[in-house]
């Protein structure tokens, strides 16, 4: 039994609990019933609350957070339009295997009953988004939970949980015993038979191709994705989402992202005898398209954790179900001690044929014809990404949500570490400006620069507050092209229609530079190629939260 000397209310047992599991800030966007955790804070002094000024903004700043760190979150939300505002966030944290424990503060047990208002069911609301969905009804019962629940997102795949806090249970108090954290250790390996085969299979391969996705992030995998990739001699592509920074983009091996467009991804892959994944989805698509992006009979090995992955639409010949780095340190060794002298030629020999076409190759032609270019009026975004890559700091890390502006971003801006570059996992906009908070506040050593379209700014543009209000020295670029120029393009390319209709953000124009002052940045618009060159040395120079509006090209 609990001593009895050991009461303690349901909000301190939640804080303390959460604390003992590694958690460090809380971010979220309160109410009426989540004054219990609010009056329990003030008695947390090293808890840090990150306020967002909506719910989804709170979601996607603890997302950044998360990602940036690799550590355990929570985020608090409230009831249950709280949670349906927050929703299409833990869609992304679900999408991207973001370790998070969500919160919501739902009404007095029994109480529900009456309906009140903002009442609803929150258990049914979360699950479709979440690995694990509770609501607490035993004081007694609330560590055991939270504990299950960070076990839960912490274990691999990992993901968001969900609990639901009924206002009595935390404002009652008992003899508690908090309980202890359980991680589960999934770095484990194959056996030294299934690294045997997959090194032989390799080895078979004539042209081998390799896909580099998020578990290189997650697993801390980065450097040794490269050794493994020149140990083949196998040209890297990224995956079809660029979520992170899934491959060190100077190394000879590495050719670039792929594309979303089916055609384009098969031409790619038909160059190829074998497709290798590296912790990633298998050539993930978005829009329909008949053809398929993997050639018929294309053999595909796969290793990561995530083993819905494996399989999953395309047949695996082979499919560890390991830790991403620790399987790459014993299969090298064994790659090479039976491919020998006559791998080591052959890979040395595929790396030569790749140097005139890999993604330095590409990069210093595109950097020659954008610094030989125009900047143009408005604005080439082509051009303003080459201008950004040049004034970037040394050690910056990206958080990018361009879709159209910044589509050369990559093939500019080299992936250095697994931390130097973030992008939207989900498609659902409004990730960027918020995510940009958390890996600030992640990674406060260095500087994070924000370059979001006009269109997804907007979706959590309150996100740019919360930067101020944190001293954080984040550069945000916003590229202002008016409207949704995506739907613009796709509307044009698949239906051969320019009549753009709810695509034009006119009558009024948006002022960036107008808000982002108001919510105490220091902000400027950017009409010319001279003014952007001045504001980004001027801004790197600096030390505070900085908007640049560039107004782009929006031409279709």
């Amino acid at each position: 039994m609990p001593d009895q000397k050991n009461t303690i209310t349901g909000r301190s047992a939640f804080l303390s609990v959460l604390k003992a599991e590694g958690v460090t800030h809380m971010f979220g966007n309160p109410g009426t019933t989540e004054l219990p955790i609010m009056h329990a804070l003030t008695s947390e002094p090293d808890l840090t609350y990150v306020l967002g000024l909506q719910e989804s903004v709170a979601i996607f700043i603890a997302d950044g957070y998360a990602r940036a760190s690799g550590e355990l979150v929570a985020c608090n939300v409230h009831v249950a339009p709280g949670l349906g505002n927050a929703m299409g966030a833990v869609f992304t944290a679900m999408n991207g295997g973001t370790p998070m424990i969500v919160t919501a503060g739902q009404q007095e047990q029994g109480h529900g009953l009456m309906e009140p208002l903002l009442y609803g069911p929150l258990v049914d609301m979360a699950k479709p988004c979440v690995k694990w969905s509770v609501e607490v009804t035993r004081l007694e019962d609330l560590p055991r939970i939270l504990h299950r629940a960070a076990k839960i997102a912490m274990t691999a795949p990992t993901g968001p949980v969900f609990i639901s806090l009924p206002g009595d249970i935390l404002n009652s108090d008992a003899p508690l015993d908090t309980g202890k954290i359980t991680r589960v250790d999934t770095a484990s390996r194959p056996n030294d038979a299934a690294l045997a085969a997959f090194a032989d299979r390799l080895i078979a391969a004539e042209r081998p191709v390799i896909v580099a996705g998020t578990e290189v992030v997650t697993a801390d995998a980065f450097d040794i994705a490269g050794e493994f990739a020149t140990a083949l001699g196998a040209a890297v592509y990224q995956q079809t989402v660029p979520s992170g920074a899934h491959f060190p983009s100077q190394n000879p091996a590495y050719m670039g992202g792929l594309s979303r467009s089916q055609p384009q991804v098969r031409k790619v892959m038909s160059d190829y005898d074998m497709l290798i994944c590296l912790g990633a989805d298998v050539l993930r698509m978005s829009v329909y398209d008949p053809v398929e992006p993997l050639p018929e009979d294309m053999p595909v090995l796969q290793i990561g954790l995530n083993d819905w992955e494996m399989g999953k639409n395309y047949p695996a010949e082979i499919a560890l179900r390991s830790d991403l780095r620790v399987t790459l340190e014993a299969l090298i060794p064994v790659l090479r001690e039976r491919g020998g002298a006559a791998l080591a030629a052959k890979a040395e020999s595929r790396l030569a044929a790749m140097k005139d076409n890999n993604w330095t190759a590409r990069r210093a032609r595109l950097l020659d014809k954008l610094n030989g270019g125009e900047a143009g009026t408005p604005m080439n975004p082509d051009w303003a990404m080459a201008r950004l890559a040049h004034h970037l700091p040394e050690n910056a890390v990206i958080v990018d949500e361009a879709v159209t502006s910044g589509r050369v971003l990559n093939n500019l801006v080299p992936f250095t570490d697994r931390y130097s570059y973030f992008g939207n996992v989900s498609g659902g906009i409004g990730w960027g400006i918020a995510a940009a908070v958390g890996v600030q506040l992640a990674q406060p050593e260095r500087r994070v620069v924000a370059v979001i379209g006009d269109g997804s700014a907007m979706y959590s543009i309150q996100a740019l507050w919360t930067a101020a209000n944190c001293k954080l020295p984040i550069t945000f670029i916003i590229c202002n092209n008016g409207g949704y120029r995506i739907i613009k393009q796709r509307l044009k390319a698949f239906h051969g229609n320019e009549t753009f209709i709810g695509m034009d953000f006119k009558e009024p124009s948006i002022h960036y530079t107008d808000m982002a002052r108001s919510m105490g940045l220091n902000a400027e618009r950017i009409e010319t190629g001279e003014a952007l060159d001045d504001a980004l040395a001027r801004t790197f120079a600096g030390d505070k939260p900085t908007l640049l509006e560039v107004m782009v090209d929006g031409s279709v």
